[in-house]
């Protein structure tokens, strides 16, 4: 069993910043890659950023990219996604990720329970 843990959403202005962590008490992911989606109301969960063990290679989605950084601290186990420019679109549950990259994306194999990002105009 993969346990992950995500923290930092909340309620966010429009055009303010949000930052996101990911940990995984107890794990390390040789050679996975981690990342982050979301899913807003009614709509399917997305893939949003991505990157890989040693933090050399990333991927961002058409819909962040620009606005959107992915960090990874080995020493803490942890992930942090930076977005910046919130826009009220972005209001969804984010979802922190462990699995592969793809060519343009990821093919996670773990998920987090989700965090809420509510993005207030």
């Amino acid at each position: 069993q993969v346990h992950l843990v995500e923290s930092g959403g909340g309620l966010v202005q429009a055009g303010g910043s949000l930052r996101l962590s990911c940990t995984a008490p107890g794990r390390t992911f040789s050679n996975s890659a981690m990342g982050w989606f979301r899913q807003a109301p009614g709509k399917e969960r997305e893939f949003l950023v991505g990157i890989n063990w040693s933090g050399e290679n990333t991927r961002y989605a058409d819909s962040v990219k620009g606005r959107c950084t992915i960090s990874r601290e080995h020493a803490k186990n942890t992930i942090y996604l930076q977005l910046n420019s919130l826009k009220a679109e972005d209001t969804a549950v984010y979802y922190c990720a462990v699995g592969l990259l793809t060519s343009t994306s990821m093919l996670a194999d773990y998920w987090g329970q989700g965090t809420q990002v509510t993005v207030s105009s």
